[in-house]
């Protein structure tokens, strides 16, 4: 890939994606601080804790890419986002057991899709 020191142009429908990718970094880590009975427990946990480090961390690596308009930070970030979502799901399903159609329709549209779009939007701008 061409693109390492690359600097990209933001179009609406992609901020968009960004906007759908970051967002859950920052409001997870919020239900979990203040909800902890969401994660079966009824404190903060080591799991619960790690789980908001991750989210923080990554949330915050999305701001700084953002910031410096850098196409390969954003590449490897949504590759990422969306390999870790991919195993989130199952995850979630085998622990929550949640509805699988809405926890489909959720993953495929809220996480899968717009992570797929911004990757083929950043592998164009090559």
């Amino acid at each position: 890939m061409g693109f390492s020191n690359q600097k990209i142009t933001f179009t609406w429908w992609f901020l968009l994606i960004l906007f759908m990718l970051i967002w859950p970094m920052f409001v997870g880590p919020y239900i979990a601080l203040n909800n902890p009975t969401f994660f079966a427990g009824s404190e903060i946990t080591l799991s619960s804790s790690l789980y908001i480090a991750r989210n923080l961390a990554v949330g915050m690596a999305f701001l700084v890419a953002i910031f410096m308009r850098n196409a390969a930070m954003l590449f490897i970030l949504i590759l990422v986002r969306l390999i870790t979502d991919l195993i989130d799901a199952p995850v979630f399903f085998s622990f929550k057991d949640p509805n699988l159609i809405v926890l489909i329709f959720i993953f495929s549209l809220c996480c899968y899709l717009p992570a797929i779009l911004g990757l083929h939007y950043l592998w164009k701008q090559k």
